[in-house]
């Protein structure tokens, strides 16, 4: 039988695997080239926004602006729209008057050296960047209570600035349906309450809360009232980007107009149909930097559960150079409890003390489909058995020995590209 190259987005310089060529299926995005200039595509959305008004003709003289952007966890281009977003800005907004609020949710602020290697130094050295802290309560203000009962706390500087600007990127989300848009303000510069509430077993629990569902999903729908708490946004900004991480296509303007064509974007490049659930599904989580901890390739485990079968395996590439990570409660609550079930159960019962609980109950709802084997560089095997997983040095002879247990009918999908690419069952 012959034999594929597969190469898998792993760390920085990816992995090659080979796998049965017969019995193998590869989902990956589709190509899309960038385009030849990024910078021109982002002063076409700038200058020519989906809805309302360009952002030049919204700023005035005197404002205080704040500028939303992913932290260092997220592939977004910020080298290319920060300075785009500054340069509509020129000559109306004095630099001095402009924050850039790195919009970390609830993961650790980045390093001045992150810092500097995602903006560069023009950008740092000019301009005031500060990471949110979802858990300092002096940098958050008490909006009340708004959607489905969610505690309001944003970030001072946002709910303070007279000129709101997002800017992300779109990709699909595993529970939020989909990324960038109202999610660079919460959970991006939400307080801790806050992202606990949107995130509660029973809001990411629901049917709805999926890859690519927005509307009438309980957590996309209550990000959205999140927002409007403070008056909404002004102005955003997202790209669609394709495998390379370079700018396929940008999209300006009124928030949820521009994020709505902005979905739909991503949707044709990430969302694939296959015929049939798999006995085996290869994974990754799109490489570096969306692979540095096991926190964040829960969402590579998640676009492979779509599409495997009751009792299959899944087997996770993710370098996780950054450990579970080692900040936050996301290990100690993967290891409160003696198997996935168990997890699933103690948040069923007491969800309001378990921090980190959305990453841990689609983990634990994960392994209790599938058997989950990851292929890590900075994790150990037993630190991966206490948080009920298994590790593998060879990808290849683990997917040979879970077909062979499977039987000479059973067949492995490949995401090289992990969640950039979400198959889905196409119906009979």
């Amino acid at each position: 039988m012959g034999t594929t190259q597969v190469r898998l987005a792993y760390g920085e310089n990816g992995l090659s695997v080979e796998l049965p060529t017969a019995r193998t299926t590869v989902v990956e995005p589709v190509w899309t080239p960038g385009a030849p200039d990024q910078r021109a595509v982002l002063r076409e959305a700038l200058h020519n926004p989906v809805a309302g008004p360009p952002l030049r003709e919204i700023a005035r003289r005197g404002q205080k602006v704040a500028i939303s952007m992913c932290d260092g966890t997220r592939a977004q281009p910020r080298h290319l729209m920060i300075p785009a977003v500054l340069a509509e800005l020129d000559g109306i907004i004095d630099l001095d008057d402009v924050v850039i609020l790195v919009a970390t949710g609830t993961h650790r602020g980045n390093t001045e050296a992150e810092i500097r290697a995602m903006l560069g130094d023009e950008v740092v050295d000019a301009v005031h960047v500060l990471n949110h802290d979802a858990r300092e309560p002096s940098s958050l203000v008490d909006l009340g209570s708004h959607g489905d009962g969610v505690p309001v706390w944003l970030n001072r500087h946002w709910v303070e600035a007279d000129l709101r600007i997002t800017t992300g990127f779109v990709e699909p989300h595993f529970f939020a349906g989909f990324s960038g848009g109202p999610k660079l303000v919460a959970p991006g510069l939400a307080g801790l309450d806050t992202v606990l509430t949107l995130h509660d077993a029973r809001r990411i629990g629901h049917p709805q809360a999926t890859w690519a569902v927005c509307e009438g999903n309980p957590v996309h729908d209550d990000i959205r009232a999140v927002v409007g708490a403070v008056g909404g946004v002004h102005f955003g900004l997202d790209v669609v980007l394709n495998r390379e991480q370079t700018i396929v296509e940008a999209f300006g303007g009124e928030l949820f107009a521009m994020h709505a064509a902005a979905r739909e974007a991503a949707k044709r490049l990430a969302m694939v149909p296959v015929p049939g659930r798999f006995d085996v599904v290869v994974t990754t989580n799109s490489g570096y930097p969306l692979d540095q901890n096991l926190y964040q390739s829960v969402k590579g485990m998640s676009a492979a559960a779509t599409v495997v079968r009751d009792g299959g395996t899944i087997v996770c590439a993710a370098e996780c150079r950054d450990g579970f990570p080692n900040h936050g409660s996301y290990r100690e609550v993967l290891e409160s409890a003696p198997s996935p079930r168990a997890l699933l159960d103690a948040i069923a019962a007491r969800p309001e003390t378990l921090p980190d609980q959305w990453q841990v109950q689609v983990q634990a709802k994960v392994q209790v489909q599938a058997r989950v084997v990851m292929h890590t560089s900075y994790l150990s095997d037993h630190a991966l058995e206490a948080a009920h997983l298994e590790q593998t040095a060879d990808v290849a002879a683990t997917v040979e020995e879970a077909l062979a247990a499977a039987g000479k009918d059973a067949r492995v999908c490949v995401l090289p590209e992990g969640p950039q690419t979400i198959p889905y069952v196409q119906p009979a």
